[in-house]
């Protein structure tokens, strides 16, 4: 028989599951990672990284599917364009440093990189034919989940929002898109708990970043800053930090390029949390012995606002392999840095201005050194 490309792995007792089942956690209580066979989807690595510029007229799932999730058929993909987000050079602003460049993925069709990892979810749910989807969310989840739902025939959206705590035109979104949306008197959290309970007694397929076949869609973010650089790897990625989702895509991507030969050296990582919701952060500064789930407190980066990151354990595994750091932002700090960048004519929301208030604190620590 021949061997599956991907597999789901526990990543704390190492158990193997089918692709195919649906399923978020191991039997033991920790979540799984997709496993693929990339020496068979990427046999020679030098010719598919040779190929890439002569297939830029592809959407980039598509180009880097190979690596991304080679076990979802071609004909099951809903895409709506994402990808191929701008990567601005603001170096010459920001003399302190080697060199400073800002990925915009506020260029996704829904406004999120979110839409990089629902066109995986979203259309391996379409694969295993799946009526029903849903998601808790602080805005950018639940609008890429509704947005590429909607586009499938007869799939059927539902969101789960903190009633009051998100941004309306984020609202709009998920409405607009035809997902069942309803508010709950709670936090992102108490969401979260909640799609949790209901996929569980319910045929209704969860697309939060604790279902790890979403998560390989993020990690097209990564490579595509590399294939944007010309494979020269950074010192470092700095990303903001909520669920802690897309920091353990980075960090996944980054490895698989690094062990298939594509890049030659590993960047340090740095997550960037809000002082008011910074539990991963208060977990760094204790060595990572435990996580302290906190309420969070209200904050401009409503985004990230939450205080019992699901992807914990993952994010910790990357950060630590990354000999990465995490630091926190105060809403000054942010909101500051915004108004920074927005002077430079690249508008970013307070959730991604926290990246570049947390790099500056970094710097100013020397952290990050001078020629970085």
């Amino acid at each position: 028989m021949t061997a599956p490309l991907s597999i789901f792995k526990c990543i704390e007792c190492g158990k193997e599951y089918d692709i195919r089942d649906i399923r978020y956690r191991c039997d033991c209580g920790h979540l799984l990672e997709v496993i693929h066979d990339l020496n068979t989807s990427i046999p020679n690595a030098s010719d598919w990284k040779a190929s890439l510029n002569g297939r830029m007229g592809e959407t980039a799932f598509f180009r880097y599917q190979d690596l991304l999730f080679p076990s979802l058929p071609k004909e099951s993909i809903i895409s709506l364009q994402e990808g191929d987000t701008p990567l601005y050079d603001v170096s010459h602003r920001f003399p302190e440093f080697g060199s400073l460049k800002l990925k915009h993925e506020g260029m996704n069709p829904t406004l999120s990189f979110k839409d990089r990892g629902m066109v995986v979810g979203v259309s391996w749910a379409n694969d295993l034919g799946c009526k029903h989807v849903i998601c808790a969310s602080t805005g950018d989840t639940s609008a890429a989940m509704a947005a590429y739902a909607g586009a499938v025939p007869n799939m059927q959206g539902i969101v789960l929002l903190p009633r009051g705590k998100i941004s309306p035109d984020q609202l709009a979104q998920s409405i607009t898109y035809g997902a069942h949306t309803v508010g709950i008197e709670t936090d992102f959290d108490g969401c979260m708990k909640l799609v949790q309970e209901l996929t569980e007694k319910h045929n209704i397929y969860l697309l939060n970043s604790m279902n790890s076949v979403r998560i390989e869609g993020q990690k097209a973010i990564g490579i595509e800053i590399l294939h944007q650089l010309n494979w020269k790897v950074p010192d470092w990625f700095v990303i903001p930090l909520g669920n802690a989702g897309n920091i353990s895509a980075l960090g996944k991507g980054l490895r698989e390029l690094y062990e298939l030969g594509i890049i030659d050296k590993l960047p340090r990582l740095a997550g960037v949390q809000t002082q008011g919701a910074s539990p991963l952060y208060e977990s760094y500064k204790n060595g990572y012995a435990e996580l302290i789930p906190q309420k969070a407190k209200p904050t401009k980066a409503s985004a990230i606002q939450i205080g019992d990151p699901v992807s914990y354990q993952k994010a910790v595994g990357e950060l630590q392999h990354f000999n990465g750091v995490v630091e926190a932002v105060s809403e000054t700090e942010l909101m500051d840095w915004k108004a920074q960048i927005d002077k430079l004519g690249i508008s970013i929301c307070p959730n991604s201005s926290v990246a570049v208030a947390g790099t500056i604190k970094l710097r100013d620590a020397e952290i990050i050194k001078a020629n970085e």
